[in-house]
């Protein structure tokens, strides 16, 4: 069985913008992702490869786990994975995938440049984005495809241009669901949220989005700028009173089936096995 990240937060920070990079990990998420792609120009995609090296110790400094989104194109792709193994990252963004085989292509790559620098072959995971309307037919088997890949989620703007729709959350309300079904299926942490990037401007509609999205069942979100980690990480974190009731929740159904209930009625509410695990998932969440 996969070991998850408990991620809650995935702050994007071009690789190249060395006074964002500087101060990345002050910014309180759980992970950094070192973007090669969309925040890069053609033109510098080589000096963000090499801007890794120092990168990724950098924004690792207050303990957050390093990511770098790498470039669809295999020309592109292929010096991308070998700079950000090198570099110690600990996980690939892996862009716009096609499907179940693209996935192991990448793999193949990637165990590759680890055997070349000396890493532990298997030790860098992957996140999966969809980004396609091709690729959405397939996201349960993108996401079983290799042991790597610990999180999935659907794109919003490249999705929607492919799909010739606006990036509304009732246009993108479909494929963000089937990402959900699709990552919970195969057991990996549903990334994102049922919305658009945006939310600079509008932190209290930002928040409401995530509470959304978070009820809907999505573990962990990518942010593209920093006022957002803060409000990801309180929406998609465990709060202490919501501890607390679990706790209690879960002792009041075991005294229960101690006595041979299968229900019971808890603070208000008629609780049963299904709403319990949720309890029980909780808990060892935030464990």
């Amino acid at each position: 069985m996969r070991k998850l990240p408990t991620w809650r937060s995935l702050l994007y920070v071009p690789a190249t913008r060395e006074s964002f990079v500087a101060k990345a990990h002050t910014r309180g998420a759980d992970a950094i992702i070192l973007d090669l792609e969309d925040a890069v120009a053609p033109s510098e995609k080589p000096a963000a490869r090499a801007a890794l090296a120092k990168a990724v110790p950098m924004v690792r400094q207050s303990g957050a786990e390093v990511c770098v989104r790498i470039n669809r194109p295999l020309r592109m792709a292929l010096p991308d994975i070998d700079a950000a193994v090198g570099a110690g990252a600990e996980v690939l963004v892996l862009t716009k995938l096609m499907g179940p085989d693209h996935v192991r292509l990448l793999a193949e790559l990637t165990a590759e440049a680890e055997t070349a620098h000396g890493v532990r072959v298997g030790r860098t995971r992957f996140i999966g984005l969809v980004e396609t309307a091709a690729a959405l037919t397939v996201m349960e088997a993108i996401a079983r495809a290799d042991e790597r890949l610990v999180a999935l989620g659907a794109g919003g703007e490249d999705l929607a241009t492919d799909l010739g729709m606006e990036p509304t959350p009732d246009a993108l309300y479909v494929p963000k669901m089937l990402a959900v079904v699709a990552a919970r299926a195969a057991g990996v942490l549903p990334l994102g949220f049922v919305g658009t990037v945006a939310g600079i401007s509008d932190l209290d509609g930002y928040r409401a989005m995530l509470q959304r999205s978070r009820a809907l069942g999505f573990a962990c979100a990518s942010c593209v700028h920093p006022a957002q980690v803060p409000v990801v990480n309180e929406e998609y974190g465990t709060r202490p009173e919501d501890l607390d009731r679990a706790r209690r929740m879960v002792e009041a159904f075991e005294a229960a089936l101690a006595q041979g209930l299968g229900a019971v009625s808890f603070e208000g509410d008629m609780i049963d096995e299904p709403v319990v695990e949720r309890a029980r998932r909780l808990l060892a969440r935030a464990r």
